[in-house]
């Protein structure tokens, strides 16, 4: 941008304290004058350079999507900055065990800074609905790892969710015809399920608090398939390290009473599209509705981009983002 200067003309340094006490005096009066008016102009403008939307992430499952071909996560952070994405939210299974190195964390996070990206999230994997209480130690184990890892990337928040019965064939493949339900293992019921639950969540949240990381409870399946169940285990743990992590695609009925009925409690938000048809089902979302959603509860965090079309990536998810600009606005 070409800067615009004005020449002055050259100072009279032979002047009276009076006369410049005078002549300041009546440049005070007219520059207040003139910023009183320019004020009042202003009143009917709206704010220069405010951020009029949420902030928009992408999450790399988005350029990965289980493919047998792997996205590695710094070359997900190249494309997110090159599509224009405000920050990337990191699938923590998209790691390799040899990336977990001290050294390449690090790299990520000089990577990120320098692509004017913010690491705002990490997605995890939990299964606490097992009666096997050393197996559900375990992933009380696994997670206090996953917080850790967000804390040394500088991660604020972690996706973790109930897990399943595990009792369902192909799960995914079945899940449009079974609406997400499948039978307990025999012998046990839900509540069981809700004690283990909670009883683990409990576990993991004072490294949570001790890190600064919050635990996010996604409607992902399992016990918080539905906003009750959902809130149930929120409001059991009942800490500000233990929100609500929702997804626009993870409620296959009323989807927008139910967001609405969790949005209270929510810190981070999936939204889910689905160019070209879904990879596993596919929900004509009203993203015009979503957003008015959010600015009905005055939600300004972010909103993560989880790109699960068929489309390929490269033309879905620039379309996702534009869909997202334009409407989840403040």
């Amino acid at each position: 941008m070409r800067s615009s200067t004005t020449t002055l003309p050259a100072m009279n340094t032979n002047f009276s304290r009076r006369s410049f006490l005078a002549t300041s005096a009546a440049v005070l009066g007219t520059t207040a004058f003139a910023q009183a008016d320019s004020a009042a102009e202003n009143l009917s403008l709206p704010p220069s350079g405010a951020r009029n939307g949420n902030p928009i992430a992408v999450s790399t499952y988005s350029f990965w999507q289980f493919s047998p071909t792997r996205t590695p996560i710094d070359q997900c952070i190249e494309i997110a900055a090159k599509m224009g994405f405000d920050a990337l939210e990191i699938l923590e299974r998209q790691f390799t065990p040899e990336e977990l190195d001290n050294a390449y964390l690090l790299k990520l996070k000089r990577q990120a800074l320098q692509a004017g990206l913010a690491l705002c999230g990490m997605s995890t994997h939990q299964a606490f609905m097992r009666p096997d209480p050393e197996f559900r130690q375990g992933h009380v184990d696994a997670t206090i790892r996953s917080i850790e890892l967000a804390y040394k990337l500088g991660i604020p928040i972690i996706r973790v969710n109930t897990g399943t019965w595990g009792t369902t064939r192909n799960f995914f493949g079945n899940l449009m015809e079974n609406r997400g339900i499948e039978p307990p293992i025999e012998g046990y019921t839900e509540e069981d399920a809700f004690g283990w639950a909670i009883e683990a969540f409990e576990k993991i949240v004072p490294t949570a608090e001790k890190c600064g990381v919050i635990v996010g409870l996604e409607n992902h399946w399992g016990l918080a398939r539905t906003p009750e169940g959902l809130l149930r285990i929120v409001n059991a743990i009942d800490s500000p390290w233990f929100q609500a992590w929702l997804d626009t695609g993870n409620f296959l009925e009323d989807p927008y009473d139910r967001l609405e009925q969790v949005m209270p409690q929510t810190v981070f938000m999936h939204a889910k599209t689905y160019y070209g048809g879904g990879l596993f089902y596919t929900l004509d979302l009203d993203y015009d509705r979503i957003g008015a959603i959010l600015r009905k509860f005055d939600y300004r965090g972010y909103v993560s981009l989880e790109y699960e079309g068929r489309e390929s990536f490269e033309t879905g998810v620039p379309k996702s983002l534009a869909m997202l600009r334009r409407t989840m606005v403040f």
